[in-house]
This record gives C-alpha cells, structure tokens and sequence, in this order.
C-alpha cells in the first residue's frame, strides 16, 4: 500500500511555482517582437521599405521600384545559389555591405536562397551596364545590390547614390 500525503506548505509551494509560470507567460506575451536597431533605422531612413511578400521576379521589380529603380520587365538571370557555410574575404566584404543596408546574409549560412537580376535603365550619369540583384528567401529580400558590370565598375546597396 502506498500513502501520499501533503501538507499546507507543499500546497503554497506548488501554488508560488504557478503563478511564477502565469507571470513569465505574461511578461514574455507583452514583450514585442524583437527587430535590430539597424534594421529599425533603415526602415525609418527609407519610408518604410517592405521587404516581405516578395516571391516572383514582378514582386523584386516592385521592390526595386520603392527605391526609385527602373529594370526591364525580364531578369537577366534567375538561380537558385547556397549561402556559404563559411564566409571568406570576398563574402564579409559583401555581407558588410549588406549590413549597411539593414541586412545580414551570415544568419543564411548554408540556406539555398533564389536570386534575380535585372538590367537597371534608369541609373544616373552612367553609360554602362548596371545591375540590380535581389536575393530572397521564404519571400523575403534578404540581400541585394546594384552593381556595373564594367572594369572599373562599382557595388552598392539598394540606395540611390
């Protein structure tokens, strides 16, 4: 035969352990959603440039245009590419630049993400080829540039110089 037995203190016990959780809960409910400072200051520098619901190339096109951007209506490209795992010289710098922007691809690492790219028409003072390139993942933008295809080409972020 087995007797269990409790006693008032065991009872406040359990009953302090209770509401202890119910307060958690509701502190951890009333906190709001975390977004990072840079991101807070790009949105608000930008107008509040949306970078959701993006998931075809019509939707980058869009995108592109909250920054003042004209590309043809057809991507010069369309792939799938990998985060890398590891970052080299080559990808800090171009995550750096990204991080510039409100972005940040280290938190992708080893993610197959889609990328487009379109012929900028409308960049100012600049004979050549420009390049607009939109990486998104889950229909999201979660990097991107402008970028010259030329010798003494140039790279910078959504941003009009």
């Amino acid at each position: 035969m087995f007797v269990c037995t409790v006693r008032a203190n065991t009872l406040k016990f359990f009953g302090i352990i209770a509401a202890s959780l119910a307060v958690l809960c509701a502190a951890v409910l009333a906190v709001p959603e975390y977004v990072p400072a840079s991101t807070k200051a790009v949105a608000a520098a930008s107008g509040n440039i949306r970078y959701t619901k993006v998931k075809t190339k019509d939707d980058a096109i869009r995108f592109l245009a909250q920054f003042g951007w004209e590309v043809e209506a057809e991507p010069l490209e369309e792939m799938k590419i990998r985060i890398p795992q590891e970052f080299d010289k080559v990808m800090k710098s171009y995550n750096e630049l990204q991080r510039s922007q409100g972005l940040d691809l280290s938190r992708y690492r080893g993610k197959e993400v889609t990328r487009y790219t379109f012929a900028v028409t409308n960049y100012p003072d600049y004979k050549g080829t420009v390049m607009a390139n939109v990486i998104l993942w889950r229909n999201r933008v979660i990097g991107g540039d402008l970028c010259s295809s030329d010798v003494t080409g140039f790279i910078h972020g959504f941003e009009k110089p």
